[in-house]
């Protein structure tokens, strides 16, 4: 036998005999390049070997905040004290004992991370005090995923990477089953009776709801706490808290509000409001005020939400805009329920509409930086969003008809109630099986255009779409301050709903601010706000219908989207400003005599049509109904001045 080149002896058939590491060493020659053994006795050990802790989190820089002085010990205690005050049951003698960590992970807790709060007592301390309540605080994306898809039955990561969740029997918001404390305060402050969204609730009836859904929490092994902040303009900002039981929860206000930075979470303190999610328990039906298993209750006194009988998501995104619309007025901050992009150089524009009027397509444009796509605030600083993430509809999603969402859908995205594939996990955005109203909830930094931090300077142009599918409203008008006011006011918008023989027909849609379901305060307030806002800052309103043109839904044509883009553009780059203008008669709109890109015979919406009675009649026919809707407001005034502001406003609507 001779050795090869490797070290192995040839044998006589020529096949090489391969030689023991110890025979080699016993050669002379030693090449173990094989790594140690594992510095773990058991699996458990290895396991534990296989993650780290967190990096330190961002020092101190000597800025006085609350616990600039304070070591990682101790504000860990303040968090926790913290969030036990909030977990607090107000007939109690302490809050629970909260302690962070999953309960499945933890055998055992050591005391000084046990943390409660004394209240007044009423009642003997319950079972529930001598039990532990694990925080789940702040999670990551990837930490909410593995609890979801281990304890939340339909929870599956798609083959995008997405979480698709169930949202239980509830798919959309309960406007009805929403209950807002009417006390001393927001009795004269707020917006109640015929037309407001705001439906009454005495204090005890809250506090009822309030103990339930915190005795609800507490019996829980876990719950997951989220604290971030909502508006992006640091001297506006406000901390929220949301306590929830569901992972879904948790990573869906995580994509929605703006994400703390490790320091920011370190100095977080008391939160300016607290929801509590406590969806997957129900209201007790036989409580004063409760009409059904389901409320979602605001008591702007005590800053606080709660949320009992549905686990649809959407409940609490929109409950915190109702707040914002409740608190930001008061600093003199106008919230909006819009759409905002900039241009490259520094041109904002808002976008206001109703489902149905290119909203998202419209103010989504590659050529901009896109600030948000609903909800915002107009500040003395300029604008802001409210919000640090989007939530899209994803019903006939396509990457062909919104390319930026298809790809914002991907590993931290939360997908509700859609319809996959049992093997493939693809998702079939075509599938209504289980609710028309599938969503996709991201963080804004998913879509590449975003403009980080979400701010911009004060808007130049104010648009309000409308779908008209009567075919009687111009494709674009300028509006004065007044028409602007009225429009905004009125929110219109025209459906086509099929009946039963078949005919179909427009509906007109109302909603006032373009957000009525969201509103605290009288829609003229905003009204007012919004005209102060545009007058001292130079901003022009626009109404442009995206819907019919030469004539009603069945008869006339869809307006093409090209024409809407181009008349956008025009907007936009101000050439729109420098068009001859012709008025039109009811409506008295000021209607572009050219567009570039655009057939003159559309933009006077009577040229369009063939036959003029018909267009006379339709014409008339939603005037009525622009009337008859705006009697609603008709009797409010605002302030000192305020029949005059009304009066001003009214004759900015319809005559005839």
């Amino acid at each position: 036998m001779a050795e090869n080149g490797n070290g192995n002896v040839a044998t006589e058939n020529g096949l090489a005999k391969i030689q023991t590491q110890k025979q080699k060493a016993l050669n002379g020659i030693c090449h173990d390049d094989s790594g140690p053994t594992v510095k773990a006795k058991t699996i458990d050990e290895l396991h534990s070997l296989q993650t780290k802790k967190s990096a330190p989190t961002t020092p101190n820089t000597g800025s006085s905040t609350p616990f600039a002085s304070l070591s990682e010990q101790e504000r860990q205690q303040l968090q926790l004290q913290s969030i036990s005050a909030s977990l607090a049951s107000l007939t109690r003698e302490t809050g629970p004992k909260v302690v962070k960590g999953d309960p499945a992970k933890s055998q055992s807790q050591k005391v000084d991370h046990v943390h409660h709060v004394h209240v007044t007592p009423t009642i003997a301390v319950s079972d529930s005090a001598l039990k532990f309540t694990h925080v789940l605080y702040n999670l990551s994306p990837a930490e909410l995923y593995e609890q979801a898809i281990k304890y939340e039955k339909g929870s599956f990561v798609t083959s995008n990477g997405a979480l698709a969740t169930l949202s239980g029997a509830k798919t959309g918001r309960s406007p009805r089953d929403k209950r807002v404390v009417k006390d001393d305060v927001t009795e004269s402050e707020l917006w109640w009776g015929k037309g407001s969204p705001n439906i009454e609730m005495d204090e005890q009836t809250f506090l009822v709801n309030r103990e339930r859904a915190v005795d609800y929490l507490n019996s829980l092994d876990k719950v997951y706490v989220n604290d971030q902040f909502l508006n992006w303009d640091p001297q506006n900002r406000i901390k929220v808290r949301i306590v929830s039981a569901r992972a879904y929860h948790s990573l869906f206000m995580h994509n929605m509000c703006i994400r703390p930075s490790p320091e920011e979470l370190e100095n977080f303190g008391t939160p300016d409001f607290t929801i509590y999610n406590a969806g997957k328990f129900p209201c007790n039906r036989f409580t004063h005020y409760m009409t059904s298993s389901t409320s979602i209750d605001l008591n702007l006194a005590r800053r606080e939400m709660v949320i009992l009988g549905t686990q649809y998501a959407g409940e609490m995104k929109k409950g915190l805009f109702s707040v914002m619309h409740y608190l930001m007025p008061k600093r003199q901050i106008l919230s909006l329920h819009s759409g905002c992009n900039m241009g490259k150089d520094g041109d904002v524009a808002l976008f206001f509409g109703l489902s149905g009027t290119g909203k998202t397509t419209l103010s989504t444009d590659h050529n901009r930086y896109l600030i948000g796509d609903d909800e915002h605030c107009w500040s003395e600083n300029g604008v802001s969003n409210i919000e640090g993430g989007c939530y899209a509809k994803c019903i006939d999603l396509s990457r062909e008809k919104e390319p930026d969402i298809w790809n914002a859908i991907r590993f931290g995205t939360v997908l509700e109630n859609v319809v996959f594939d049992e093997h493939t996990r693809e998702v079939d955005y075509s599938d209504k099986s289980v609710t028309e109203n599938t969503r996709a909830a991201y963080p804004i930094e998913y879509i590449p255009n975003a403009k980080l931090p979400c701010v911009g300077p004060h808007p130049k142009n104010v648009i309000l779409l409308a779908c008209d599918a009567f075919g009687v409203l111009p494709p674009v008008s300028k509006l004065n301050l007044a028409q602007t006011m009225y429009h905004f006011i009125s929110g219109y918008t025209a459906l086509v709903a099929g009946t039963e023989d078949g005919i179909k027909e427009p509906q007109a849609t109302f909603s006032a601010c373009f957000g009525a379901a969201f509103i605290m305060l009288h829609p003229t307030k905003y009204a007012a706000m919004l005209a102060e806002k545009m007058e001292s800052n130079g901003a022009t309103g626009w109404l442009v219908n995206t819907g019919w043109s030469g004539g009603s839904y069945g008869t006339g044509k869809r307006i093409k989207l090209s024409y809407t883009r181009k008349i956008i553009d025009a907007i936009h780059n101000g050439s729109l400003l420098k068009a001859e203008y012709n008025k039109s008669k009811i409506f008295g709109l000021e209607t572009p005599t050219a567009v570039e890109g655009v057939p003159a015979e559309i933009l006077d919406p009577v040229n369009a049509w063939a036959d003029k009675d018909a267009y006379n009649e339709t014409l008339l026919k939603l005037a009525g109904l622009f009337r008859k809707n705006f009697e609603t407001f008709t009797n409010y005034t605002i302030g000192k001045g305020g029949d005059n502001l009304t009066e001003e406003i009214l004759a900015a609507g319809p005559i005839f």
